[in-house]
């Protein structure tokens, strides 16, 4: 079954416009989810909202945003003064302006989704904006409300398609040299550089997706699958025994004799 559209609206870029339709690119489809129960009765729990006063619950028409000024101070605001300070126009992609792709460093980068057009009639349209990035190594700058929000994002051509990235808001992402600045410069050894530079060569290998599956997915459908054979209504699963914790390197053990150690131990592995 195809998915389901995301997002369906227009990219434009001053006078050139065409539909497109947005998916998100990753999935969190395949993954486990879990209801929580009442192991009294085997019925699903609701969560509901409260007040913090009377315990009552509080009806949706009666919920409020509002922001704490102070202790048990708030500013109450309507939803359609939230809504009025937000873009003109959700169903838009305004290309604004453009940026180096490679000077946007990875910290600023939040969710990945692609694009594509929607309709053959704007496909050229696509196709020039798409091209004219990838010749000038440029990504473009726009903002677009998604989930609820107004967001930064930043388009890169990608194949046939773009790749529209979410940004992360700059009050979100700390300043690097707050926490690298202390680090010492030690000048590096010549001949450890160099058994180094071996033990990365050895290790070398092509970049496959499996090498970033979820082990803990698979146990937990044949824990699952266990349960269900069993007739079970209640699961109870048993923890994972903790790998041993890796000794610590006293200072005996140089960083020379780890590194030969390890080459030789690959070595052994071929």
């Amino acid at each position: 079954m195809a998915p389901r559209t995301f997002w369906k609206g227009y990219l434009k870029l001053s006078l050139v416009t065409c539909p497109v339709t947005m998916m998100p690119a990753l999935t969190d489809q395949e993954k486990v989810r879990f209801h929580t129960l009442n192991a009294q009765t085997g019925n699903r729990v609701v969560s509901r909202y409260v007040d913090s006063e009377t315990g009552k619950a509080v009806k949706e028409e009666d919920e409020a945003r509002a922001w704490q000024r102070g202790e048990d101070d708030f500013v109450v605001l309507e939803d359609e003064e939230i809504d009025a300070v937000g873009l003109e126009s959700t169903r838009t992609i305004d290309i604004e302006r453009f940026v180096k792709r490679d000077t946007v460093g990875w910290v600023w980068f939040d969710r990945p989704h692609y694009v594509m057009p929607s309709d053959p009639v704007g496909e050229e349209a696509f196709v020039v904006i798409r091209e004219a990035m990838a010749a000038t190594g440029t990504a473009g700058l726009s903002r677009v409300v998604m989930y609820r929000r107004e967001r930064p994002v930043l388009l890169e051509p990608r194949d046939k398609g773009i790749v529209l990235w979410t940004l992360r808001y700059g009050d979100e992402v700390r300043e690097e040299k707050d926490y690298f600045t202390g680090i010492g410069k030690p000048k590096a050894d010549a001949a450890l550089s160099r058994m180094m530079l071996k033990l990365v060569d050895a290790r070398m290998t092509n970049w496959d997706p499996a090498m970033v599956e979820d082990p803990v997915q698979d146990k937990l459908i044949d824990l699952i699958e266990t349960r269900r054979k069993k007739r079970k209504s209640r699961t109870t699963g048993r923890k994972q025994k903790a790998s041993p914790a890796p000794e610590a390197a006293g200072n005996v053990i140089s960083i020379m004799d780890a590194l030969r150690k390890s080459l030789d131990d690959k070595g052994k592995k071929k």
